[in-house]
């Protein structure tokens, strides 16, 4: 059976909008990502025990995508009061974190090439000195911990 969706580009605007003393400080940022196929967009209730977000893997299913593949993920805290811990866990499994506030997102963004090295491949490099010798490996999973109380993650995966 052949596919009946076509690829399209999906554009990222980021705008930031600020005057300071009558100056306009703020800026566009605007990203085109070409061929994409497949988009998962969807609300996560958090709790406090660490929970799986986005899995990589060599085939796609339920909640996994092809790793070569995801071009963009971003996580929205949809929450008014409570942060969340985002870990990125790479090859081997070392792993960072990032504090995602309310009302805050939190773009990864995947190699742009259409090619087996493409996607989140390659893209992240974990070690108690990251710039002294940097060896990107590929992005495995993303898990979620809420910190006093559950709260809701708007999670997209766009890939081609």
């Amino acid at each position: 059976m052949g596919t009946t969706v076509t690829a399209a580009t999906m554009t990222i605007t980021i705008t930031e909008e600020i005057t300071l003393n009558g100056v306009d400080q703020g800026g566009t940022q605007v990203q085109e990502i070409t061929s994409v196929k497949e988009v998962s967009k969807r609300i996560v209730n958090i709790g406090t025990s660490e929970v799986q977000l986005v899995v990589m893997g060599a085939a796609a299913s339920a909640g996994s995508f092809v790793e070569s593949a995801v071009k963009y993920i971003r996580i929205t805290n949809l929450d008014n009061t409570n942060y969340v811990t985002l870990v990125f866990r790479c090859d081997g499994n070392p792993e960072f974190a990032v504090k995602l506030d309310y009302g805050q997102s939190f773009i990864y963004n995947g190699d742009l090439a259409i090619d087996s090295s493409g996607g989140v491949v390659d893209t992240m490099s974990a070690s108690s000195s990251a710039l002294g010798t940097v060896s990107f490996q590929d992005l495995v999973d993303i898990t979620a911990l809420a910190n006093t109380a559950a709260c809701d993650l708007e999670v997209m995966v766009a890939g081609t």
